[in-house]
């Protein structure tokens, strides 16, 4: 039996229900600050983001602060990371969390073999 995600002792069912502004009680004082703040642009996005799904098309934003509300659970979003967009299917584990921690704007870094000079035992030898 699947254990039953809970977000600060509420189901995903009792948030979907709420309002941005009473979600914004539910998360760390600096989140709980941008979602008042910014509770008008979350909710145009959010109406974006559903006719955009009814419609068929892709979801695609630049925004990176946005912080996931529980209305977009489920949902496919594809994230700017500054090159390319990155699509990313958004669970329950990441309510309450943003955007851009979701589409890393650095790729790992992946050395060869080191150059002639670049070690003291490469320097003696000749550059033929």
């Amino acid at each position: 039996m699947a254990q039953e995600f809970l977000f600060r002792g509420k189901t995903i069912e009792e948030l979907k229900v709420l309002d941005i502004r009473e979600f914004a009680k539910y998360l760390t004082s600096r989140d709980k600050r941008h979602v008042l703040r910014q509770s008008s642009n979350i909710q145009k996005f959010v109406s974006r983001c559903k006719a955009k799904e009814k419609a068929g098309k892709k979801i695609r934003t630049h925004d990176r602060t946005m912080i996931i509300v529980p209305e977009i659970i489920g949902l496919t979003i594809n994230i700017h990371n500054g090159k390319e967009f990155v699509m990313t299917k958004i669970i329950p584990e990441m309510l309450g969390r943003k955007l851009g921690e979701f589409a890393m704007t650095r790729k790992k870094v992946e050395h060869s073999a080191p150059g002639i000079g670049a070690t003291r035992s490469s320097a003696a030898l000749s550059v033929k």
